[in-house]
């Protein structure tokens, strides 16, 4: 069941990515950043969703690093978003908070990962 939790919040996490990039302005900044955001905001559950039916521990761990990875990448695209002036860094505080959160549980899930497997 809590695998069914995290699915679910991965996808609300997708969604909120969707809703912050629709929101951002129209400029050529905002577009390239946001697309990038969208790609990699929108794979995390997706891949982790992957990471549910893998076949083996190791590949578990190998589809897991990817949603760290995308989680980690989404994470910089919105420091960007606000670094660079796009938009405020209130706009997206609970967006950035959602993505480490999701970060610290992928990682804790590989590290279980890696134990059991041993």
């Amino acid at each position: 069941m809590r695998n069914e939790n995290l699915k679910l919040r991965m996808k609300r996490f997708a969604l909120d990515v969707i809703e912050a990039v629709h929101s951002l302005p129209k400029t050529r900044t905002a577009d390239v950043l946001g697309k990038q955001l969208l790609r990699c905001g929108t794979s995390v559950g997706a891949n982790y969703r992957a990471a549910c039916r893998a076949r083996s521990t190791a590949d578990f761990i190998s589809k897991m690093t990817i949603v760290e990875e995308e989680t980690d990448e989404a994470i910089y695209w919105m420091e960007l978003l606000v670094e660079s002036g796009v938009i405020k860094q209130s706009d997206i505080d609970d967006l950035v908070k959602e993505a480490h959160e999701l970060v610290a549980i992928t990682i804790a899930s590989i590290k279980t990962a890696r134990g059991s497997s041993r």
